[in-house]
């Protein structure tokens, strides 16, 4: 069992899979700078609201023993209060339409570079080949 762990590890994809794994991460870091950093806050700025991952609407009652801000959500959302965080979920859906428009531009970009290889033609069923042979013969004893 461990000479097939060996093996498996050996592969060449799954060094492959993990370099992925580790360039990914990288790259969903700087996205979520991109928009938290860069993004967010010229859309908080258009909307009007500082921070835009603060928009929520509350749903139920504060706590009695609750000390906090009224408008902070994470320490609503610490407190069990029930919200709905439309403003985190806008942030993790723009971050995750960044990430696919650049994942479809280097998907593009990769395909225009790679050479593309040449397509057979479609295999003819056995039986159209059969009738063409026999077509063909029939012409030669008619000749």
């Amino acid at each position: 069992m461990l000479e097939e762990f060996k093996a498996f590890i050996n592969r060449g994809n799954v060094l492959d899979l993990a370099v992925a794994v580790i360039i990914g991460a990288a790259f969903g870091a700087i996205v979520t700078s991109l928009t938290e950093d860069l993004l967010m806050p010229v859309i908080a700025a258009v909307t009007g609201s500082p921070d835009f991952s603060n928009l929520f609407v509350r749903l139920g009652p504060v706590p009695a023993g609750y000390a906090g801000a009224a408008d902070d959500y994470a320490a609503l959302k610490a407190a069990g209060v029930p919200m709905l965080g439309y403003g985190a979920f806008l942030t993790k859906l723009l971050n995750f339409l960044i990430i696919a428009f650049a994942v479809f531009l280097l998907v593009k970009q990769a395909n225009r570079l790679m050479p593309r290889k040449e397509e057979a033609p479609p295999a003819e069923p056995a039986d159209v080949v059969l009738l063409r042979e026999i077509r063909d013969l029939l012409k030669e004893q008619r000749s």
